[in-house]
């Protein structure tokens, strides 16, 4: 994690904003290990592909879970655009909820801007690195940082509940 006065730049696996980082929470009575499997199982069932919604709920590993989403029948990529980002945002403000440690930290990002600095997602990601100096210019970006927008969302949200 990079962080600077304006950014809070992660992608790892082991940092509590990335969708790989082993956190549990409950959607709907299902439990999820990540919020990559809640996000790929969002998407099965978007399309109806139960039969691969399992399959993620089976598997443990997000690079896996990952692997399956991308085998998601009747998958339609303008619906996912439009869809994707609110199912994502249900899912992380679950996980946040339900783990007040990460939701601390999340919250002590203060109001920077969240940034997944991953140099192979041009969409959830700015499609760089976080010490490759173009990721410090949202100008310069690879990607959209939907990941990034949707954090930002979640943490709004849990600073109003904390405030009320």
């Amino acid at each position: 994690m990079r962080i600077t006065p304006e950014m809070t730049l992660f992608w790892r696996a082991n940092e509590i904003l990335g969708n790989w980082y082993p956190s549990t929470f409950v959607v709907d009575g299902q439990s999820f290990n990540s919020g990559e499997q809640w996000m790929m199982h969002a998407k099965a069932m978007l399309f109806g592909d139960h039969e691969i919604a399992a399959k993620i709920l089976q598997e443990v590993h997000p690079r896996r879970q990952k692997l399956l989403g991308r085998q998601v029948r009747g998958f339609d990529a303008a619906i996912w655009d439009a869809r994707s980002e609110e199912l994502v945002f249900i899912g992380l403000l679950e996980k946040f909820r339900q783990n007040p440690a990460l939701a601390a930290e999340l919250l002590a990002s203060g109001e920077t801007l969240l940034v997944e600095a991953s140099p192979d997602d041009p969409i959830w990601g700015i499609g760089l690195e976080e010490e490759d100096p173009r990721a410090l210019d949202p100008a310069q970006w690879q990607g959209q940082n939907r990941l990034g927008t949707v954090l930002m969302r979640v943490r709004a949200v849990l600073r109003s509940a904390a405030s009320e």
